[in-house]
């Protein structure tokens, strides 16, 4: 019983555990015995259950850093008579505790500041979960919902933000149950704390001990940091946080580069400027970046979506003030309109840019009555706009970035080289004239090597209807 004694706050099985763990001589009592002893020397109150453990549903996320749960909490009474809060967070699959910052107020701006110390020191989440505070989301803001800053960081950074329903703390009950060892190990303790900083440094150690020296009986008595591990640097993407923020986040530490070699005599005479930059007519730059997480990306105040599906793939762009070509490993995804000035180029170029080769497809001026191209999205509806008017090409290439060329009396859709159908061409030469983003048309695009093949249902009166009727056996209906 001197073990119990020592440590009061020690259940049955957590002394089974560290009499395992201390190589007991004889043989290890088992939990319940264990517990009978505690409660015949009133080290444990025994109290009913309200609800059996069977009533919850239990459920993990399968590895560490797919969810963390977030949460605040109170509790800490400072000596000036206030009260400081907690922002917390926990790793769902491995209860690694990843936040645990006093703040003196629990604002929106306090809780991010939080959350993104945790995001520069253990990387992106792919989800969180929160209750509905009006720190974490803003769908309940009246007179209409609004985004916070919170969401904006998840937004930004390709994490999924999902909220509890309302009146439901069981739903985020590993961080719940973070708060109430936290308050029983720690907090009960303390009647007044001096400041703030004697909060968080006693915090700071409890964290400690609660990741790497406390066992956890949902883990089968293993600690939360064997289960934890956070992606390596060079697989994370960077971290994209509002301009307000990032000036009081500091930035990860990298290694120091090389100093630049001595310039020699030839090179510091007179150096010359670049002709791309010496012209401003006809000026184009290549640049690459790199997807982030949110899939969208922003160069020089143009966002390009490219989805999250391509977040860490290096993209690169062919700018002018005309278009904007976007191509990753060679392979053009799209061409969009540019709004980016001579002095975005020349920024561009100032950075990491570099003088443009030849554009990936063909530009130039549109001659009246030549065939030209443009480049559309399809709507769920399978319709595209051209010229002022919505024109159908298909449901079936809902949601696809098609390449329509018009020709005389023809409109052929394609994407990726691939005649996908062709059409009448509803437009008249005036209108194809008036097409923004036109351009000329390059070589027609070629059908697909593999043959067409659909699948139709035989009616009840034998007929299968394609572009045409064909009657079969009534035998083969249905």
């Amino acid at each position: 019983m001197s073990c119990a004694g020592i440590n009061p706050r020690w259940g049955a099985r957590r002394l089974v555990f560290e009499l395992g763990r201390q190589d007991c001589p004889g043989p290890i009592p088992s939990r319940i015995t264990l517990h009978r002893v505690l409660i015949r020397h009133g080290l444990v109150n025994p109290t009913p259950r309200r609800r059996r453990r069977e009533d919850y549903k239990r459920w993990e996320r399968g590895r560490p850093m797919e969810l963390w749960q977030l949460d605040i909490v109170g509790g800490i009474r400072l000596a000036d008579g206030g009260e400081a809060k907690v922002v917390t967070g926990v790793d769902d699959h491995s209860r690694f505790c990843v936040i645990a910052q006093v703040v003196r107020r629990a604002t929106g701006r306090a809780v991010c500041l939080a959350f993104a110390g945790a995001l520069q020191r253990f990387g992106i989440p792919e989800e969180v979960l929160t209750d509905n505070g009006k720190q974490f989301t803003g769908r309940f803001n009246q007179p209409r919902p609004a985004e916070v800053m919170f969401e904006r960081i998840c937004r930004e950074n390709g994490i999924v933000a999902r909220n509890t329903k309302p009146r439901t703390p069981t739903t985020t009950g590993k961080v719940e149950r973070f708060h109430q060892t936290l308050q029983r190990e720690l907090l009960d303790d303390v009647e007044v704390w001096a400041s703030p900083e004697e909060a968080q440094a006693a915090i700071d150690a409890f964290r400690h001990e609660y990741n790497t020296q406390r066992p956890h009986q949902s883990l089968n008595m293993a600690f939360p940091a064997d289960r934890f591990t956070s992606p390596p640097t060079d697989e994370q993407l960077p971290l994209r946080l509002p301009p307000t923020l990032a000036a009081t986040i500091p930035a990860p530490r990298r290694p120091l580069p090389a100093p630049p070699p001595s310039p020699s005599a030839e090179q510091t005479s007179a150096p010359a400027a670049p002709a791309a930059v010496a012209d401003d007519v006809g000026l184009a730059v290549e640049v690459t970046r790199t997807v982030p997480a949110s899939g969208n990306l922003t160069v020089c105040g143009q966002q390009f979506w490219l989805s999250p599906t391509r977040a860490g793939l290096p993209v690169t762009l062919w700018a002018d003030t005309t278009v904007v070509h976007l191509l990753i490993d060679g392979v053009r995804l799209k061409t969009v309109p540019s709004r980016l000035t001579p002095t975005h180029l020349r920024q561009v170029l100032a950075d990491d840019g570099q003088p443009a080769g030849p554009p990936p497809i063909t530009t130039g001026v549109v001659q009246a009555g030549a065939p030209v191209e443009v480049e559309r999205l399809v709507n769920a509806t399978g319709l595209i706009g051209l010229a002022g008017r919505q024109h159908p090409v298909g449901y079936h290439s809902a949601g696809r970035r098609v390449t329509v060329r018009l020709d005389r009396g023809l409109m052929q859709i394609s994407a990726d080289g691939v005649l996908l159908r062709s059409l009448p061409n509803p437009l008249t030469p005036a209108e194809i004239a008036g097409i923004r983003d036109a351009r000329p048309a390059g070589p027609p695009p070629t059908p697909a090597a593999e043959p067409t093949r659909v699948e139709r249902r035989v009616s009840c009166l034998a007929l299968s209807l394609m572009s045409w009727s064909k009657e079969t056996g009534r035998s083969d209906h249905g």
